[in-house]
């Protein structure tokens, strides 16, 4: 586990992190969303200890990170920035990893690469910027460290490859004890591969909750309720997180048990309603609103 305790890290007069913790459970892919400059590299950098925090401690399965090699090197980051030396190619660039990653796997990392079409002799300075992701990405989960530390990972990789990466994460994670950490700036990337999800906001956390927990605790409800006094009852009667009138059609977003919610929409006798399911973006608009922030400001 990445346990994140009160920590604080300031650039000067600009604070990166304030006071947040955080937990990273093993064996689950964590993504960490917010806006530029909503302190999500900042953040990754504190993990694997290229940063010290100007407060509080990162630890990692217990062990504080900072200047401690044997944390370390359960730690892979890859930055959005890439780097690589100077006119290596990408076979070089495996002989340096297998000198500080112990465990990197050249024959895998050849493997993927072949099964990429990415030239091991052809040098990375002429590789475009998706090219150069896909390779920090197999020299990453070649690493074979517990934590791979992604930041933007998908950013600049087309449709076809940001999947086939998604897939190479979840194949690791069923063979070995394997936990990204994704920072993105965009939760529609996200969705389909993350287990928690935590969102960062002006150097705090603030939201940090299991995916399917949301999925199953939120609920968005299409009705038509011809009467209104049977109509108010309703609302009075559920926990109703959002609330928009389109019309007839009343569109709510509520937090509870779905049977228990259908029951009571049931008694206010509508001529027509459903339950349908809520995206990601949907859940954290009413999560956030809730707690009087707009998240369409945070994000987008």
């Amino acid at each position: 586990m990445i346990e994140a305790v009160h920590i604080e890290k300031h650039f000067e007069k600009i604070c990166a992190i304030s006071d947040m913790s955080a937990r990273i459970q093993e064996g689950a892919v964590f993504g960490l969303v917010g806006s530029n400059g909503a302190g999500k590299s900042t953040f990754l950098r504190l993990i694997c200890g290229v940063l010290k925090p100007d407060q509080g401690q990162i630890l990692v399965d217990e062990e504080p990170v900072w200047e401690q090699e044997s944390a370390k090197r359960k730690l892979f980051f890859i930055s959005d920035d890439q780097y690589f030396f100077p006119n290596a190619d990408a076979e070089e660039m495996m002989d340096y990893y297998s000198l500080v990653c112990p465990a990197f796997d050249k024959k895998k990392c050849r493997k993927w690469m072949e099964h990429f079409l990415i030239d091991r002799k052809r040098k990375i300075n002429t590789f475009s910027k998706g090219m150069k992701k896909q390779l920090c990405m197999l020299m990453g989960i070649c690493a074979n460290t517990k934590y791979l530390l992604c930041d933007e990972t998908f950013d600049g990789l087309d449709p076809v490859m940001r999947q086939a990466v998604k897939s190479l994460l979840v194949e690791e994670m069923m063979n070995r004890n394997f936990t990204p950490v994704i920072a993105s700036h965009n939760l529609r990337e996200l969705e389909d591969i993350c287990d928690h999800v935590g969102l960062l906001h002006r150097g705090g956390m603030l939201v940090s909750r299991d995916l399917e927990d949301m999925k199953l605790n939120i609920h968005k409800v299409q009705c038509v309720i011809q009467r209104p006094e049977k109509e108010e009852a309703l609302l009075a009667d559920l926990n109703v997180m959002k609330r928009e009138k389109r019309g007839s059609l009343l569109v709510l977003t509520v937090k509870g048990n779905r049977e228990e919610i259908l029951r009571r929409v049931a008694e206010a006798e509508p001529l027509f309603h459903e339950i349908l399911p809520l995206t990601l973006e949907e859940i954290f608009i009413s999560e956030t609103e809730v707690a009087g922030y707009d998240i369409k400001n945070l994000l987008f």
